[in-house]
């Protein structure tokens, strides 16, 4: 019988955290979950304590993490702050550690679980974004393990499986383009926040959702599958495909094309990463051909979806580059969510920060963190003096 591995999840609250949950509860024989992570969900985090009897836990806020510990009353290991959970990244006997957090917060203990050589699953895109030649490097000197969640670039793993990396021409990244695919870009400005939450194939996390309605998500995939695969960014394409069935393909120098389908399920990625190289039989839906009737397929509209073509750039500036337009992104999205601007003026705030902000390249960890603040600053005092101006648009 094989060794029960101990996993660890960092974010485990959120939309990835749930499904890793429900993927471990069916594998007791080969999973067990020995630690949980959240920011400020503990009434979330408690119920998940309660099922899956963790050995630790650790809470980002302070006064989530105080409420917590009066009502677990030493019942189990508690971190808090940063710190904290770094601390918890250190136990050593975490064998698995699945980075679901959101954003740029989930940089630092991603980077501590690759320093201790785990075998990281890895679902927070923008850690490779912004630090991708950081961590790269970092795999290779600690013999850490970095598989992808993401149904995307977990297909593309799984269509380079057997072949030589040499061989590959081009990698196309899918997107279903997103609720407003076919949404003139003059009605852009008059976009709800409910109507940017209602992907059309995927349940999300709130960001990651509205990332998807702009396509944001889908560049930043592009940088992930940069770093990731070793492939440069004039062969990575992005086509767009609204059914979500082929989560991507890998194109070859002889001319034939591997793609992965799959039902828009993210529990099938996610055990694919823990069961890394093997399969394990699981009773997910099945794509039902006969019933799909048709796949279609279109080149992304960059003039339309503006914030595409701003992650092609930043990938291509380099350098502290991703770190401005991932921390613009997060700051315009998250002013976006609480109604202080429109989903058009998402890509202004964000072309304002890459052409103001200086790009430091082959950046330290510390060079990263910097820019990352800067630009945080930056698009709060940009968009706090041009928010209601007629300025505030993109051609």
């Amino acid at each position: 019988m094989a060794e029960i591995k101990n996993i660890c999840i960092l974010g485990s609250t959120g939309s990835i955290g749930r499904n890793s949950l429900e993927v471990i509860a069916l594998f007791p024989d080969r999973f067990r979950v020995a630690y949980l992570t959240a920011n400020t969900n503990i009434d979330l985090l408690e119920q998940q304590v309660a099922r899956f009897k963790p050995r630790g836990v650790a809470v980002l806020d302070e006064s989530a993490a105080s409420h917590l510990r009066r009502k677990m009353n030493g019942s189990l290991s508690m971190w808090s702050s940063e710190e904290g959970l770094l601390e918890l990244i250190a136990q050593d006997d975490i064998d698995i550690v699945i980075s679901a957090m959101v954003g740029f917060a989930g940089l630092k203990p991603t980077i501590e679980a690759i320093k201790r050589g785990r075998k990281v699953a890895l679902a927070n895109k923008e850690a490779l974004v912004v630090a991708g030649e950081i961590i790269t490097r970092l795999v290779e000197q600690s013999g850490a393990t970095l598989l992808p969640i993401d149904s995307e670039h977990s297909a593309i793993l799984q269509c380079l499986a057997g072949e030589d990396h040499s061989n590959i021409a081009r990698l196309i990244l899918t997107a279903s383009g997103g609720p407003f695919l076919h949404l003139d870009k003059d009605e852009f400005s008059s976009i709800t926040v409910d109507a940017a939450l209602k992907h059309p194939n995927w349940k999300m996390g709130n960001k990651i959702t509205i990332d998807s309605a702009t396509l944001m998500n889908k560049g930043l995939e592009v940088i992930e599958a940069h770093w990731l695969f070793n492939i440069p960014a004039e062969k990575i394409d992005i086509l767009i495909h609204p059914q979500s069935i082929i989560h991507s393909m890998v194109e070859f120098v002889d001319g034939s094309v591997k793609a992965q389908l799959g039902v828009p399920d993210m529990k099938i990625p996610i055990q694919y990463a823990l069961t890394y190289p093997e399969r394990a039989s699981s009773e997910y839906q099945r794509v039902d051909f006969a019933g799909l009737h048709e796949m279609t397929f279109f080149s992304p509209d960059v003039e339309k979806f503006v914030c595409l073509a701003l992650a092609v750039e930043a990938l291509q500036l380099g350098g502290t580059a991703p770190t401005i337009l991932n921390a613009a992104n997060e700051i315009a999205v998250q002013l976006f969510l609480q109604e202080t601007i429109k989903f058009h003026q998402i890509p202004t705030l964000i072309r304002h920060a890459l052409d103001t902000l200086p790009v430091t390249a082959s950046p330290t960890l510390e060079d990263i963190i910097a820019a990352d603040r800067a630009t945080r600053r930056t698009v709060h005092d940009y968009s706090r003096r041009t928010m209601t101006s007629a300025q505030l648009t993109i051609g």
